[in-house]
């Protein structure tokens, strides 16, 4: 029944997002849909998120590839653009874990205001269809951030924060792994240096190869 409530609340969701932006492909379902078709093995591990997952693919294929993950970031997006397209981009690929990684659209308001609370219950949804479908969710932090070049006018390092003491406390109460990729990264002033980061936003590769390291201790994989 709880999965149920779940995807109606989904389709939902997608109905009434749906009317405001006719003829476009408001969660992006089609980004993928030639890669999810071309899988022919279950990925051990999918990763869901924005244009940090996205970028990571594109600058660190080989990360990927060579441990058979599947990267499905995309560009923007907030979790529930993520929840929407979590089916098609996790579930029917039926990995082992599944990694999301998600929210700073949401602090830089991409598709209009949205609660921290609303964010983690997004979250919390994708948690509890992988669940359902016997995947194992991993959470992870946000990663620093203290400006958005789209976005001038936020400040959102402390929201960044903030949203990542609900995330870590939800995982918690959920026993599910929690993974902090803020502690490693932050500059000391809730953002990226300039060594790892020109944007302040989102990360290098040697920010990446950060990432990974944490990531791959994580999910006890070399």
């Amino acid at each position: 029944m709880k999965r149920i409530l779940v995807i109606i609340a989904v389709f939902c969701l997608v109905a009434v997002t749906g009317n405001a932006q006719k003829g476009k492909d408001w969660a992006q379902y089609g980004v993928y849909k030639s890669a999810n078709e071309a899988v022919t093995e279950s990925p051990a591990v999918a990763f869901m998120g924005d244009s940090i997952t996205e970028n990571w693919l594109k600058f660190r294929k080989e990360f990927f590839s060579s441990r058979n993950f599947a990267a499905r970031g995309i560009s923007g997006q907030t979790t529930y653009q993520m929840l929407a397209r979590f089916q098609r981009d996790v579930v029917d690929l039926k990995p082992k874990k599944v990694v999301i990684l998600a929210g700073t659209n949401d602090i830089a308001e991409n598709c209009g205001p949205i609660s921290l609370d609303n964010v983690v219950g997004n979250i919390k949804s994708m948690c509890d269809i992988a669940r359902a479908n016997k995947i194992k969710p991993v959470v992870c932090s946000v990663i620093p951030c203290d400006r958005f070049v789209w976005r001038k006018d936020l400040k959102p390092a402390p929201v960044v924060k903030e949203l990542n003491e609900k995330l870590k406390a939800f995982c918690q109460k959920e026993k599910i792994q929690y993974v902090d990729y803020h502690s490693a990264l932050d500059n000391g002033e809730g953002g990226l240096s300039a060594e790892i980061s020109k944007d302040g936003c989102h990360p290098l590769v040697s920010g990446y190869e950060i990432m990974e390291e944490i990531i791959l201790k994580a999910l006890k994989v070399k």
